[in-house]
C-alpha cells in the first residue's frame, strides 16, 4: 500500500510577506491545493478602514472561520446575527452566507477556508 507524505506548513505573522488581496493584503500560510486539499486554505488578512471606508457586501464563497488578532470588524449576516469582533473574537460562516462587513479599525484576521 502506497503512503502519502504528510503535508505540513508553518508561518509567523510577518507583514513583509503580505500580498495584494481582493481587499487589503494577505499572508498565506496554506494556499488552496497545497497538500492535495483543493478547498483548504488559511492565512492572515490585513485590512485598514481606508481600504474599505464603507460597509461592503460579501457572499461567503467557502466555509470560513476567522479569528481576530487585532482590530475591529462588524459582520452582519443577512437574516441572522450581527458580530462585533475585536481582538480575541472569532466567528464561523457556512458557504453561501450573505454578509455585510464593516472595517472599524486596522485589523489583522487569521482565516481558514474549507
Amino acid at each position: 500500500m502506497a503512503t502519502t507524505p504528510a503535508f505540513t506548513t508553518s508561518s509567523f505573522l510577518d507583514p513583509g510577506k503580505n500580498e495584494p488581496f481582493e481587499l487589503g493584503q494577505v499572508q498565506w500560510i496554506r494556499r488552496f491545493g497545497e497538500g492535495g486539499r483543493p478547498a483548504l486554505a488559511c492565512g492572515y488578512w490585513h485590512v485598514d478602514p481606508t481600504e474599505a471606508p464603507e460597509p461592503f457586501d460579501l457572499v461567503i464563497e467557502a466555509d470560513e472561520t476567522i479569528h481576530i488578532i487585532d482590530g475591529h470588524l462588524r459582520i452582519e449576516v443577512e437574516g441572522g446575527d450581527v458580530y462585533e469582533l475585536t481582538a480575541g473574537g472569532a466567528a464561523s460562516f457556512n458557504k453561501g452566507a450573505r454578509t455585510r462587513w464593516a472595517v472599524l479599525a486596522p485589523t489583522v484576521e487569521f482565516f481558514v477556508y474549507s
